[in-house]
């Protein structure tokens, strides 16, 4: 049999993954009749180019960089993972803290562990508000404009009420993590109040699960050095890049 070119191995892949959304690394040598080390080297080669992203065992589509799925299905997705990431991220939160929490799936799962602790919150998680009161939690809300998908509050009323307050830790979602583009997130005005809440805060911090990383969304809004990132498993093949930029915390390494 004629080996496959490297162009059309590439092209497999993609098509397969187009097809699947996810593809396991032994599927993918079984489709190019080449060898796990080269599918392997092509996964790399792919994933440099933004083409996909490699994970545990095989590869995966990246998400569009304008696209953001709802609440439901977030707060469904590495459900585990998030209350790690969470419950370490509110063990940093002292007695008589001020605190900025953004709308998010991961630092909603802090708010239980806020229940015997002194901490004033202020969000822009319309669901984040409902869950503090219920926990007994002093907590203010921003106005604005609030996200269908998500029930985030956004916009220039957001902005304007977000910046009469002052913050000892700010603790924000990411969409896409990446070495050398930082943090982003899909929507621009959501963007630009991350990046307003991090400059009112005496220490910022990122919770995100390892799904997140080599994903690129649409609008940036940090770059590593600016945050402390707190997640669950770092990939090997990044690793020294990201200790080298950001304090990092990874609760899930054994």
């Amino acid at each position: 049999m004629v080996a496959i070119l490297t162009p059309q191995r590439h092209q497999l892949i993609l098509d397969l993954l187009r097809k699947q959304g996810v593809v396991k690394i032994q599927d993918l040598v079984a489709a190019t009749d080449s060898s796990e080390s080269t599918v392997r080297r092509d996964l790399i080669q792919l994933e440099k180019k933004h083409l996909l992203k490699r994970i545990h065992g095989g590869a995966a589509l990246l998400q569009g960089k304008g696209s953001e799925p709802g609440m439901v299905e977030k707060s469904a997705k590495n459900l585990q993972e998030k209350k790690q990431i969470a419950a370490f991220a509110a063990s940093l939160v002292k007695n008589g803290d001020c605190i900025y929490l953004d709308a998010g799936s991961t630092t909603f799962e802090m708010i239980p562990h806020f229940i015997d602790k002194q901490v004033t919150v202020v969000t822009n998680g319309v669901n984040h508000l409902e869950a503090l009161v219920a926990n007994h939690v002093k907590a203010y809300v921003l106005g604005g404009k609030m996200k269908a998908s998500t029930k985030a509050l956004i916009g220039s009323v957001a902005l304007e009420n977000l910046r009469r307050y002052r913050f000892d830790r700010c603790f924000l979602g990411a969409n896409g993590i990446h070495p050398e583009l930082g943090y982003t997130t899909p929507d621009p005005e959501e963007a630009l109040l991350k990046q307003s809440a991090m400059q009112l805060s005496g220490q910022t911090y990122v919770l995100a699960d390892h799904s997140k990383f080599s994903e690129i969304s649409f609008a940036k809004f940090a770059d590593l050095e600016e945050a402390c990132l707190i997640t669950d498993l770092v990939p090997e093949d990044t690793r020294e890049c990201y200790e080298q930029k950001t304090s990092l915390f990874e609760v899930g390494k054994k």
